[in-house]
């Protein structure tokens, strides 16, 4: 595929066939995708590739507890796990609160899942230091994930870039054996999309694109 094409249908694939993901073919999307960026070149990422359909389940069932936040704070019109608005929603709600099977069938589908940390060793955090969360330490392993979906996309198929296993990460620590020097930044189920999106939802360049400050004129080519 042209790489435009790619980028521009490249889309978070959730409900998949049973066709298999053979290795010679994810051997091939790691291969190309390796060469994404990281800070320093350090390298420090770690991908574990589960095929294993008992530990695939157990990954959606750690990323439940996220979920069910995730959901009940959308019920409630709030914009779910933001650090800069906290959520009002009482734990008794959130516990209660139905998770949609689109968070869980992408694990159970999926041939295969990703699991991706990061040694944190390798990372140059350079806000960790500011008054709010920290972000600049995810472009030492987030090139990667998504030059991992792209490739995928170009192989004729697709994933999912997930993060709700992250708020338990000490037990994907325990079910995989990470190390604690890594942190968990991404679970990306992958396998063939039963339909295959191409035209995606995005923001046009003027909405978000400024020239000179952040207040100036929009980018309109």
């Amino acid at each position: 595929m042209e790489l435009y094409d790619v980028m521009r249908t490249t889309f978070a694939a959730r409900d998949f066939t049973d066709d298999p993901l053979p290795d010679d073919v994810l051997w091939r999307i790691f291969d190309n995708a390796r060469f994404a960026p990281s800070g320093g070149n350090r390298q420090g990422a770690h991908i574990t590739v589960v095929r294993d359909a008992d530990t695939r389940r157990r990954l959606s069932e750690l990323g439940a507890p996220a979920a069910r936040r995730y959901i009940a704070q959308l019920k409630a019109g709030e914009n779910p796990w933001n650090p800069v608005r906290p959520s009002g929603v009482p734990q008794d709600v959130i516990d209660k609160t139905e998770i949609p099977e689109t968070f869980v069938a992408p694990f159970i589908q999926a041939p295969v899942v990703l699991v991706v940390s990061v040694d944190l060793h390798a990372v140059a955090a350079i806000d960790q230091d500011l008054d709010r969360i920290g972000l600049a330490g995810g472009a030492s392993v987030y090139p990667l994930v998504w030059n991992i979906l792209l490739a995928a996309r170009n192989e004729g198929y697709g994933g999912t870039f997930t993060t709700m296993a992250i708020a338990q990460e000490e037990q994907v620590r325990q079910l995989l054996g990470i190390p604690d020097a890594h942190a968990l930044v991404a679970v990306v189920p992958l396998g063939k999309p039963t339909r295959q999106l191409t035209k995606l939802r995005r923001q046009s360049v003027t909405e978000f694109i400024t020239r000179e400050r952040f207040d100036g004129a929009a980018f309109d080519g």
